[in-house]
């Protein structure tokens, strides 16, 4: 016969009552976080999946912080570069009232203030900072002001060429900058594709224009053999004749010189360009076409400015140096604008990729909360359930331990 010691039955029934302590706790865990697993223990397979759930909305989440900090630097590259643009515009308003009419010495005092001016204004907006105090348009370098001026009123920039990205995902980074070199600095001149300028010794009033390349094949054949450049040299009458950069004198399909006779308001073209003038040359007036030239913005408005302020500057000679400048800034706003159409696509791609992160989280949360969350109604039921219990194993244990034989034998 089997003899039961009063030990074993209060160690039995201690076990008991520690195993319900301990379901019951982890019920009441369950009610108070809401959470079926809180520990690797309550469901190790679960677990795992909360643990890969978590780590993706984790990445999730530090990519769609980092899209907003490329946002808002490329709102504020965006914004400043339309505030370059309407100073630049204002530059323009000023070299087209300089060109139209007679200017008095005071009139030219009050526009070269003006473009002072604009000039400070542009490099304040130049050396703009992000959020973070860095710099712009430095490119990837870490200095705060890219644009110093020198000793001579040059401007020099101090950063480099490369774009600052971001990896807004896996394998996908966005450029969240621009340097400053190719929207400050490195300017094509004139046209973008060469510059005509009317000499500065000229005696005449002959004034250069528009001008572009109006046959690309033939200029590309030209170009090259021409040494980079030509000079168009003018005679009595009007008669004029073009050498290349070397001193030879152009020549036509035919091998023949070419030149002809200009008139007030004509145009001349040969080797695929068409320049544009008004006004009549002096004998021994030229008239330059240089190509692959570059000025920077800076310069442009130095350029202006120095003209202003020259008292010996003729009407004619300001409007061919304003004529230049207005080519310069036209190239500066083409560069600013390509830049801003491509910020927008930028831009465009972050706000796509943060709607596909926070569409990813609302599904990452509901496959995080079905594997991991607990049922409310089900958790209260039973943390009821195992109270009870637990209470009526604790009233048995006190029942059993106050017995004795001698309360048998009563």
């Amino acid at each position: 016969m089997m003899r039961l010691s009063t030990s074993w039955m209060y160690q039995q029934s201690l076990n008991t009552m520690i195993s319900q302590q301990s379901a019951l706790a982890a019920t009441q865990n369950q009610v108070d976080t809401g959470n079926r697993i809180n520990v690797a223990s309550d469901d190790p397979a679960g677990a795992g999946q909360v643990v890969s759930l978590n780590h993706v909305l984790a990445s999730n989440a530090q990519y769609s912080s980092t899209i907003d900090s490329a946002t808002t630097r490329l709102n504020t590259e965006a914004s400043t570069l339309t505030s370059v643009n309407s100073a630049l515009d204002s530059a323009r308003t000023l070299a087209l009232q300089a060109v139209n009419g007679t200017l008095s010495s005071s009139d030219r005092n009050s526009l070269a203030s003006q473009l002072t001016q604009i000039r400070d204004q542009l490099m304040q907006l130049a050396n703009t900072t992000d959020s973070n105090g860095n710099a712009l348009f430095a490119g990837t370098s870490t200095t705060k002001t890219p644009f110093q001026v020198g000793v001579n009123g040059a401007v020099s920039y101090s950063g480099n060429d490369a774009q600052q990205r971001s990896s807004v995902g896996s394998g996908l980074q966005v450029p969240t900058s621009d340097p400053g070199s190719g929207l400050f600095m490195n300017i094509p001149a004139g046209n973008g594709t060469f510059e005509a300028s009317a000499g500065s010794a000229n005696t005449g009033t002959l004034v250069v224009g528009s001008n572009s390349v109006t046959d690309l094949s033939a200029w590309n054949s030209t170009s090259a053999a021409s040494g980079g450049g030509y000079t168009i040299t003018f005679a009595a009458g009007g008669a004029w004749t073009a050498t290349d950069a070397n001193g030879n004198a152009v020549l036509d399909s035919s091998g023949n010189p070419v030149g002809g006779t200009y008139t007030d308001g004509g145009s001349i073209s040969f080797n695929g360009m068409t320049i544009a003038m008004s006004g009549t040359p002096a004998a021994g007036d030229s008239v330059s076409v240089a190509t692959g030239g570059q000025q920077d913005v800076f310069s442009t408005l130095n350029n202006m400015i120095s003209a202003l302020q020259n008292g010996g500057t003729t009407d004619t000679q300001l409007t061919n140096v304003m004529s230049r400048q207005i080519e310069s800034i036209d190239q500066t706003q083409s560069a600013i604008s390509s830049v801003q159409v491509s910020i927008g696509g930028r831009l465009d791609t972050l706000q796509q990729q943060q709607g596909a992160y926070q569409d990813l989280s609302v599904t990452y949360k509901s496959a995080l909360s079905d594997v991991q969350g607990a049922d409310a109604y089900t958790a209260i039921s039973n943390l009821s359930l195992q109270q009870t219990a637990l209470q009526a194993s604790q009233q048995m244990f006190a029942q059993v331990k106050s017995m004795s034989l001698f309360n048998y034998l009563k």
